[in-house]
């Protein structure tokens, strides 16, 4: 029995949409909702970045960079849909997927930039304070809320069905409290005159974009490292593929994923001495990859004696 390769898909779950595959994958299903929410979003952002200037609130200018984080989180998940619509060439044979970590990637560097600039120009008016037009502070930010609410909507019904819209949409939801606070910053700015209120809500909504941003950094760069996806645990996955019948033992395991999405694995399946059916143990473990940890997409190579590329658990 000579050792092979065997490239494992699985249970129908390819995109190749042939006949037997007439599933729509929830992201496309739900992309011109995504695409009304970030036409929104982007007019809102602009027209909060001008009436930061004109009013002269840093509050609504923090809010402005919050909204970027929306509008950087609305065009990934539409970019990822795009690409996941082209297929694979000659020169990408693993498609265009690794563009949405490299673009999660760039969005958080300079909303990291957005928010230093923020916090270090909120000290500033902490020592000098300055005159706030709260009238427009107050309408723009009221525009603000309605936008956020209106892409609630449309995001509301693709976020049970797909992680990615789902991300959209608490992006948009996280949004809508920040407007909230810049109202109430405006109001308390229009009946008390304390105008320090104004950096005040700016260095709350800094110190609650900083923290999501630094969580983007991190898996986009986990992404782009091939690091294990959230979830799989490498020991369970060994042991499980090990536990199947016919399965003496799993080297050279390997798991990642090309975005934050589908998780690919390769494997080196060592074969007991009796068995004889090797394709048949490749379906087995195919199956259980599927079932137990939603890995779909698997490339195992059987073996009847050890390949020699190291230890049996490497």
């Amino acid at each position: 029995m000579g050792a092979g390769h065997h490239h494992s898909h699985g249970h129908a779950h390819s995109h190749d949409g042939g006949a037997g595959h007439s599933h729509v994958p929830a992201e496309i299903k739900h992309e011109r909702p995504l695409w009304i929410a970030f036409a929104l979003t982007l007019c809102v952002l602009l027209v909060e970045v001008a009436g930061a200037l004109l009013s002269n609130s840093l509050a609504l200018l923090s809010d402005a960079a919050h909204m970027l984080t929306d509008v950087a989180a609305l065009g990934i998940s539409l970019f990822a849909v795009r690409m996941s619509r082209r297929p694979a060439d000659a020169r990408r044979s693993y498609g265009y997927a690794r563009m949405e970590a490299i673009g999660a990637l760039v969005n958080g560097g300079l909303l990291f930039l957005a928010a230093g600039y923020i916090l270090w120009e909120a000290v500033q008016r902490f020592r000098a304070p300055q005159a706030v037009a709260s009238e427009a502070m107050l309408a723009v930010a009221v525009l603000g809320l309605v936008a956020n609410l209106a892409s609630m909507r449309l995001l509301a019904a693709g976020a049970g069905e797909s992680l990615n819209v789902k991300g959209a949409y608490l992006e948009v939801w996280s949004d809508m409290l920040g407007s909230l606070g810049v109202i109430a910053g405006a109001l308390l700015i229009r009946f008390t005159g304390w105008t320090v209120v104004d950096p005040i809500i700016a260095v709350l909504l800094g110190l609650w974009v900083l923290p999501r941003t630094w969580l983007l950094l991190r898996q986009a760069a986990h992404v782009l490292m091939q690091g294990v996806p959230a979830g799989i645990d490498m020991d369970d996955v060994r042991d499980a593929m090990a536990a199947v019948a016919g399965v003496a033992a799993v080297h050279d395991l390997h798991v990642w994923a090309l975005g934050s999405r589908e998780p690919i694995l390769t494997a080196h399946v060592l074969l007991a001495e009796d068995t004889s059916d090797a394709d048949g143990v490749r379906i087995a473990v195919a199956e259980l990859l599927h079932a137990r940890f939603g890995i779909d997409h698997a490339t195992l190579q059987m073996e009847a004696r050890h390949c020699g590329g190291g230890a049996l658990h490497d």
